[in-house]
């Protein structure tokens, strides 16, 4: 997928749909999960850059995974968190701010493993009180 060619809404239809078959879930967190080729991708972003996402939810392992599911496994790491406040259609001033503004000032800088959001409890997708958390991967600067 790339932002052109974004198909998150079906994604997470499609997954919503399925996820009561999931019998081992931890917990009610949904997780959307996107993978990168390379640390590339923020630095030279164009909107048609392809990468790959995930709707998904934590579960205690992999047995009896439905059909059409796939596991992933985020590798351990460092990772800074921030919180998005406000509707979805906001959320591109969050990743302006993280990308634009704190990493070029920080003593950090990105990590090849996947970037995620947790949409928790107070997660309301366009409502202007919704809030989600942005989970970053970064390694300190070399």
């Amino acid at each position: 997928m790339s932002l052109i060619t974004n198909k998150t809404q079906s994604l997470w239809q499609s997954f919503m749909m399925e996820k009561k078959t999931i019998k081992n879930a931890v917990g009610t967190d949904l997780y959307s999960i996107q993978v990168y080729d390379s640390l590339d991708y923020h630095k030279s972003f164009k909107p048609q850059t392809e990468f790959t996402k995930h709707a998904a939810i934590e579960v205690t392992n992999f047995n009896n995974i439905p059909n059409g599911f796939s596991s992933l496994i985020l590798k351990s790491g460092l990772y800074a968190v921030f919180l998005h406040k406000g509707p979805a259609s906001s959320f591109s001033n969050t990743i302006q701010f993280i990308f634009g503004d704190w990493l070029p000032k920080s003593t950090f800088e990105l990590d090849e493993r996947p970037h995620f959001e947790i949409l928790g409890k107070k997660y309301k997708n366009d409502c202007p009180d919704s809030e989600e958390e942005v989970w970053i991967p970064i390694r300190i600067k070399t």
